[in-house]
């Protein structure tokens, strides 16, 4: 099974993470890591919710990470990237131009 890196701050590798990403539902809640996986050049840390459902979350969205360095320097003013922003922006534009299609 690959392992992922505990970055200082974050859970002493016991198993464990919490969710930090602030738009997350589960955001602050601690979870017991059942698997790590790599999907699509991202690493996923799987865990099971209350109901007993099989979850994955992107490890970047945990305390197992260190944080973006834009994020962190930001302190709280943005929680978003420039790239991140930019995607957005892509995936507005695009549905946007299929609801024209649409009408």
């Amino acid at each position: 099974m690959p392992t992922t890196s505990t970055a200082p701050g974050s859970s002493d590798g016991d198993g464990v993470f919490r969710i930090v990403h602030a738009f997350h539902p589960a955001c602050g809640k601690q979870f017991a890591i059942v698997t790590i996986r790599q999907n699509w050049g991202e690493e996923l840390l799987y865990y099971r919710d209350e109901e007993g459902r099989l979850i994955a979350v992107p490890a970047c969205w945990t305390d197992r990470v260190e944080p973006d360095p834009v994020v962190a320097i930001s302190a709280g003013r943005s929680p978003f990237r420039l790239q991140d922003l930019l995607e957005l922006v892509r995936l507005v534009a695009v549905i946007g131009q299929e609801a024209v299609h649409e009408s």
